[in-house]
């Protein structure tokens, strides 16, 4: 086995988890050529992958034409495994293509949609609790491991920019954005929680559109930096990666400090597959029997008190974990 073509277009988080498997596939099983097909948009989350020989990325507004003839052109290439670790409509086609022009032997990860249906439409859990989605990216290639491969985290390949090396030696990173909005942990518990910790400094990561993180710096602007929109998706996920500690709910940011082995608080609350695998980050949940009611955030919360998982994990609850990790 010489190439191995992965096929994951998004979402951020997932590509991280599938991410975990590039060193593991060159330097254990030996491939020596690993190329990777993702959504152009998130491109970011593997640059500086130095296992990677290339990096394949789709533009969506191409459409069905444009991904028919980038799978016809990869087809050319002569994969001995094409690994579609996404197993959707647009990996379908891909896989299909590549099945019928060229002799690659393909592998797809379930997503185990039976179970799925029983959990969210009939509340019958069959998972594994808590469910590990970076070692369900494993799990379809273990004919390939020998039994000494180990999931484990990775030296993250890329620095955070210079200005803020000093900066990370000493301030708490808060991610407080997600995907959706169930998911988020309320504003108002961020600002108390900086309010809590009077004398620990904090770097805010975000995106552009998360503009409700400047509210959360007026509570203390000389000790709160919001890079929330001046970071690329690159840059974010290096921060993320040499955090001293981070705090954040189910995101992919989350992922990418527990893929590095990063110490800190993992808030979960409605989704069912963003649980953290390396041991270094503490999950903070509360137990309520309507959870887990969604794949990713999203859907409708069916408590009286809105995102009443996530309201009810307390900022003097998160703050008292910040300070055990801090006398250590």
């Amino acid at each position: 086995m010489k190439k191995i073509l992965i096929i994951r277009f998004s979402s951020f988080g997932d590509i991280i988890h599938a991410r975990s498997l590039c060193k593991v596939l060159k330097e254990s099983i030996g491939f020596e050529e690993i190329d990777w097909l993702v959504r152009s948009d998130l491109k970011g989350a593997l640059e500086g992958e130095e296992y990677l020989n290339e990096i394949i990325s789709f533009e969506r507004n191409l459409g069905l034409g444009g991904l028919v003839r980038l799978a016809w052109s990869l087809g050319k290439r002569d994969y001995d495994v094409v690994y579609d670790a996404h197993n959707n409509i647009r990996s379908f086609v891909v896989r299909m293509v590549l099945m019928f022009f060229s002799s690659s032997k393909v592998v797809t990860r379930s997503k185990e949609r039976i179970k799925r249906v029983l959990l969210f439409t009939f509340r019958i859990n069959l998972f594994p609790k808590p469910y590990k989605a970076m070692e369900s990216y494993w799990a379809p290639l273990k004919t390939f491991f020998n039994s000494g491969t180990t999931l484990k985290p990775i030296e993250w390949p890329l620095d955070p920019p210079s200005y803020l090396s000093k900066d990370l030696k000493e301030a708490i990173v808060l991610v407080p954005s997600t995907a959706w909005p169930m998911k988020s942990w309320p504003k108002e518990h961020w600002e108390e929680l900086v309010r809590l910790l009077p004398n620990e400094n904090f770097i805010i990561l975000g995106g552009p559109e998360d503009i409700f993180c400047e509210e959360i710096k007026r509570v203390d602007p000389e000790r709160i930096t919001n890079l929330a929109g001046k970071l690329n998706l690159k840059e974010s996920c290096a921060v993320a990666a040499n955090a001293r500690f981070i705090i954040s709910a189910d995101t992919g940011l989350q992922q990418v400090a527990d893929l590095a082995g990063v110490n800190g608080l993992s808030l979960m609350g409605p989704s069912a597959f963003g649980f953290t695998t390396m041991g270094k980050m503490k999950t903070l949940e509360v137990s309520l029997s309507c959870r887990p009611c969604s794949k990713d955030g999203r859907g409708q919360c069916s408590q009286s008190v809105f995102q009443k998982c996530m309201v009810d994990i307390t900022p003097r609850r998160v703050a008292r974990e910040v300070s055990l990790f801090l006398r250590q």
